[in-house]
């Protein structure tokens, strides 16, 4: 059984940093991708970032791009979700699923590549004006 547990959400004034984590069990860690999502107060939930642990391959929402960086740590079988420079638009629940491949040994973490079936509790994150 597929399991996702992420922590790590606060409240952080703006310009803050937090770091968010998502631990893995249930299924071979580097077999998948792996999403960070959010859905804000009264909006619908949308895709920040995304990994492929086994290449490495990374992908950015451009208002995220050069504040967040997403790692994974397979040892840990754990992905991370660096936040900096935090805005309050920024605030949000946020989400971490896990994505079986589609096609086997794509290097990239779209949603067309991997199917994102499986999520944990989100955390949330709350960034003070």
């Amino acid at each position: 059984e597929v399991q996702l547990q992420a922590s790590g959400g606060g409240l952080v004034q703006t310009g803050g940093s937090l770091t968010l984590s998502c631990a893995a069990s249930g299924f071979t860690f580097d077999d998948f991708a792996f999403g960070w999502y959010r859905q804000a107060p009264g909006k619908e939930r949308e895709p920040v970032s995304c990994i492929v642990p086994s290449f490495g391959t990374t992908w950015y929402q451009d208002v995220v791009k050069g504040r967040f960086t997403i790692t994974s740590d397979s040892a840990k079988n754990t992905i991370y979700l660096q936040m900096r420079d935090l805005e309050p638009k920024d605030t949000a629940i946020y989400f971490c699923a896990a994505g079986r491949p589609i096609y086997r040994g794509s290097n990239r973490c779209y949603s067309e590549l991997y199917d994102y079936s499986d999520w944990g509790k989100g955390t949330l994150v709350t960034v003070s004006s």
